[in-house]
């Protein structure tokens, strides 16, 4: 093979709306002005507590799968980022499997937080190229609202849940498809955003933003510079969706127009490994790509991790 394209994407999150005027009725001191202005978030889907992660990504895969034309038997790998998996044992994948009748197929989970999408894509694209496998369902799935302290302003607003996928598959065309990816991680700044076993989110904000907009702007600049590719060339950049202030902070410091960015974020929020599969499912669907545009990807989550793909649709 010569190449791993995404031949098809799809997306799912649940009908509820958590609009944010609806959090004064929560018994939280926040008015919509003030989440619009600090995070560009209008509302978010949530979980009704009668949907899992497991549900969530399924349906998302099916979308993808209808949208790539193929039959699901064809899928011989199933790479899942999560981090509201419904248990640590057996993994979100292995439930994703067994839903969609595929007993055999390998199947695992990453986790990556936010960036996990991109190290999921990562992971499938080399066990692709090192291990023959030549179609690959790779998902981002996560129930934030699950682990949210809804006591918390400053970041019950954020958050919302939901899920997306893609089809991968190996080919022979040149220049196409997966081209490039970086990923990172430090370990040193890891309780700056952390997960309790049992618990909720926790999220220095300030600091936070600033090694996102600072990383994920790195990123981007390292994978346009190391395969020769200008600014002028992007199509589309797709980031992780957390803040509209991250992005627009992002989008100056590439020197990208906002308007070549794909931006979801006023109506999921913060939705973790599902937010660029999501947005992506999103663009493919307006039409806002295609065939050899550049499409860059970006993300940056607890851990800390970050992550980035420089892809020719």
């Amino acid at each position: 093979m010569l190449s791993t394209v995404i031949i098809g994407v799809g997306s799912y999150a649940p009908p509820t709306l958590l609009k944010n005027e609806d959090f004064l009725a929560k018994g939280i001191d926040t008015t919509d002005e003030w989440i619009r202005s600090r995070t560009g978030i209008r509302e978010r889907h949530i979980t009704d507590g009668s949907e899992s992660t497991t549900d969530l990504a399924t349906n998302a895969a099916r979308a993808a799968i209808a949208n790539a034309g193929i039959e699901t038997s064809s899928i011989e790998l199933i790479v899942v980022a999560t981090l509201t998996p419904e248990r640590p044992m057996p993994s979100a994948a292995c439930a994703i499997q067994q839903r969609l009748g595929l007993p055999g197929v390998p199947a695992m989970d990453v986790a990556a937080a936010c960036s996990g999408f991109i190290y999921g894509l990562s992971v499938a694209d080399g066990l692709m190229r090192a291990r023959g496998y030549k179609t690959v369902l790779v998902i981002g799935a996560d129930i934030l609202s699950s682990i949210t302290n809804w006591a918390d302003r400053s970041t019950c607003v954020l958050f919302g849940d939901g899920a997306g996928a893609v089809i991968l598959k190996a080919s022979e065309e040149e220049h196409r498809g997966i081209t490039d990816i970086v990923l990172g991680a430090d370990g040193n700044a890891s309780e700056l955003l952390t997960l309790e076993r049992g618990g909720t989110i926790f999220m220095n904000g300030k600091e936070v933003f600033k090694l996102a907009v600072t990383v994920m702007g790195n990123v981007a600049q390292s994978l346009l510079e190391r395969n020769q590719i200008t600014k002028d060339d992007l199509a589309l950049v797709i980031p992780h969706q957390a803040n509209n202030r991250i992005i627009e902070a992002i989008a100056s410091k590439i020197d990208v127009p906002i308007e070549r960015f794909h931006v979801n974020v006023e109506r999921y929020g913060n939705t973790s490994a599902a937010s660029i599969p999501i947005a992506l499912a999103e663009a493919v669907a307006a039409g806002r790509l295609k065939r050899n545009d550049w499409l860059l990807l970006v993300a940056f989550g607890g851990g800390l991790t970050w992550g980035g793909a420089l892809i020719r649709w």
